[in-house]
């Protein structure tokens, strides 16, 4: 069995994966930063399944160009930068590893809302610039009080349940906001639930991104939905950026709909770090301190969450190649009978 893993972005030569299938063979096509020789043609067309490592970068191939294939994977929760439709109509199923980093996702949201609302992103800066002269605890613009506070969720899926468990811990009340959850949910988990955006954005005293990205959800956030906010909202995404629209909370942020932003995820990675809220982030400017928080795509990042989804990964093609069972489909709207 042979495995084209695309977009490989650890420093070995899949030896975690080869100490547990070692009957396998990968075939590794390193990002351009990496330093090995990309896969050559031949090896596409000999793969019987395929794996994209990038959470942004495309496969770099038509699925087309894999003679052989009968599985896509991405290795992680979201999706969207695999062909669903061209891969469905050579009848090949796209799956994902939706059960990997749920917890370490789930903690780094709570955290951002945390940076800023206890004030450990401002503090610091404060103290090392400042030294005794900061030292007063009213450096931090945002801090609050959790209890009795609505943390708003966007998307009540595996995360979504996992980030709302952990406010609820905090004695925040808990309102979310998913159209494709079927009813009764709220009286399961015993959160409130809206139905709408502008309504959950009304609410909430935080609101958590952990909707997938589509057509439905990209720019989701934009001017209408910082419009509806609550005074003094803070948004905390770790679901994927093209949801937010960087322009619309920019000046969301500028004119105080919104209080603040944690930011794990950006709608074009590493290169929209240049955009002017970032620059003015950056640049220490007094009306974004202590506003905003920004970390690099590093939500879902643990030694041990790498290891899971790295077997994981693999363990998705080994159990319907070498079981017929197939996990985790999410193109069955466009699988066509196997050409």
């Amino acid at each position: 069995m042979k495995i084209f893993c695309a977009n490989w972005q650890a420093a070995d030569d899949a030896a975690l994966e080869l100490e547990h299938y070692p009957n396998i063979e990968f075939l590794l096509q390193r990002t351009p930063a990496g330093s090995t020789t990309p896969v050559e043609a031949a090896a596409l067309a000999s793969a019987d399944a395929v794996i994209n490592y990038s959470a942004t970068q495309l496969v770099g191939a038509a699925p087309d160009q894999f003679a052989k294939a009968k599985v896509a994977v991405r290795a992680g929760v979201g999706f969207d930068n695999l062909d669903l439709a061209g891969w469905g109509a050579r009848g090949v199923p796209v799956c994902n590893v939706p059960d990997y980093g749920t917890t370490e996702v789930a903690d780094h949201a709570i955290a951002l809302m945390l940076a800023l609302t206890r004030g450990t992103a401002s503090y610091a800066p404060k103290l090392i610039e400042g030294g005794s002269k900061s030292w007063h605890f009213n450096n931090a613009p945002l801090v609050r009080r959790h209890r009795g506070a609505n943390f708003g969720v966007i998307g009540l899926g595996r995360i979504g349940l996992a980030a709302a468990r952990r406010a609820a811990a905090f004695d925040m009340k808990v309102t979310f906001f998913d159209p494709h959850l079927e009813s009764g949910v709220d009286l399961s988990t015993g959160y409130g639930r809206v139905h709408s955006l502008e309504e959950l954005m009304a609410t909430s005293d935080v609101v958590s991104v952990h909707a997938p990205l589509s057509a439905e959800t990209k720019g989701l956030l934009g001017t209408s939905a910082f419009n509806a906010a609550k005074p003094g909202l803070i948004v905390v995404n770790t679901a994927r950026g093209p949801i937010i629209d960087l322009d619309a909370l920019e000046m969301a942020l500028c004119n105080g709909k919104i209080a603040g932003a944690g930011i794990d995820v950006l709608p074009n990675e590493p290169s929209d770090m240049d955009h002017p809220l970032f620059a003015a982030w950056r640049k220490g400017e007094d009306w974004i301190a202590g506003r905003l928080m920004v970390t690099p795509h590093a939500a879902f990042y643990s030694p041990a969450s790498m290891q899971d989804l790295r077997l994981k990964s693999v363990d998705v093609v080994h159990a319907l190649l070498a079981e017929g069972r197939l996990t985790n489909c999410v193109n069955r709207q466009f699988l066509r009978p196997a050409q």
